[in-house]
């Protein structure tokens, strides 16, 4: 808990407290009770997330958020799976297991929230950092063009794949609620401020 909190006032503005509480706002409206949903995070900037919504949660192994909570549906498949991930690691170290997740299409809900840096490693480039955008691995400019995690979500058969931001927060909370109601594997790729290392 001193760790995370420690983590906020290091970093104020982030965009990590709006996604858990349009979260939390979306499982209330919805009357998703606390025993009949698991939200499932990992190593990040995003890790904590799952400890600061009611009900049960899971911290797994380094890029196994996926894999965990596929077996987590499989296993209790009356439960409402969401999975709390980041742009850094979702999309670019296990990125196999989002394409597989996507055709896989089992009813679970996929937010990642997406600062376009490796923010928990001191703000290196990641899969969407921007061309033009300076990092501690790209001090000059980034050159490598990012690519649009919902088109590859479509092209792997994802029926629901949107875009929010962090900072609308009562459209990211409806978003989340579409997702959470629809009956197969969906992805929300958040926008999210990153005071500490997001200089574009």
């Amino acid at each position: 808990m001193r760790s995370w909190l420690t983590n906020i006032q290091r970093c104020p503005g982030c965009g990590d407290t709006l996604i858990i509480m349009a979260l939390k706002n979306a499982f209330k409206e919805l009357s998703i009770e606390s025993h009949k949903r698991v939200v499932v995070s990992w190593v990040g900037c995003s890790w904590k997330a799952s400890q600061y919504v009611d009900g049960y949660w899971a911290e797994t192994l380094h890029g196994r958020a996926l894999p965990f909570a596929t077996w987590i549906k499989l296993a209790k498949p009356e439960m409402t799976v969401v999975i709390m991930w980041w742009d850094w690691d979702g999309y670019g170290i296990w990125m196999g297991h989002f394409i597989h997740s996507c055709k896989r299409d089992l009813n679970m809900t996929y937010l990642v929230f997406n600062n376009e840096n490796y923010a928990l490693t001191t703000g290196q480039s990641s899969p969407t950092t921007p061309v033009w955008a300076k990092t501690k691995t790209t001090p000059a400019w980034n050159t490598i063009e990012p690519f649009d995690p919902i088109t590859l979500a479509i092209d792997a058969w994802c029926k629901f794949a949107k875009r929010a931001d962090s900072a609308k927060f009562a459209e990211l909370k409806e978003i989340i609620k579409k997702a959470i109601l629809h009956p197969g594997f969906s992805i929300i790729d958040i926008t999210q401020a990153c005071p500490s290392f997001k200089r574009w």
